[in-house]
């Protein structure tokens, strides 16, 4: 099932990528908008949005393989440079929650990227 579209203008993340709300950004690029999770769970918490509203990940289909490669690779990568420590002492947790039980807050796909020295977990 695939229920994207280019934008969503009730969504706050599509307003957050479209700059009416602002964020601490970390990267952006034509596919994916990251940016600093306001209430971060660990030393590095930062999200990765793809600029298409996509509600979750249970959405995704074939037509989103090349997307969800490119934020995957980018995670790491970013991870590194906000701070997380290098593989294998360090390291970096990606998360997806999706849909209600999952523990979805926000109805737009977002890969969360939490990392740094621990305790921080919470979950």
């Amino acid at each position: 099932m695939n229920t994207s579209a280019s934008h969503d203008p009730n969504c706050i993340f599509c307003k957050i990528i479209a700059g009416q709300i602002p964020s601490k950004k970390v990267c952006e690029d034509e596919q994916v908008y990251a940016f600093h999770d306001i209430n971060p769970w660990a030393p590095v918490h930062f999200m990765l949005v793809p600029k298409a509203h996509i509600s979750s990940m249970a959405q995704l289909g074939q037509e989103h393989a090349a997307l969800m490669g490119h934020i995957m690779t980018l995670a790491p990568r970013l991870a590194l440079e906000q701070g997380c420590n290098p593989y294998p002492d360090g390291g970096f947790r990606v998360v997806v929650n999706t849909g209600a039980e999952g523990g979805q807050e926000v109805q737009h796909l977002h890969v969360h990227v939490m990392g740094g020295p621990r305790p921080w977990a919470k979950g």
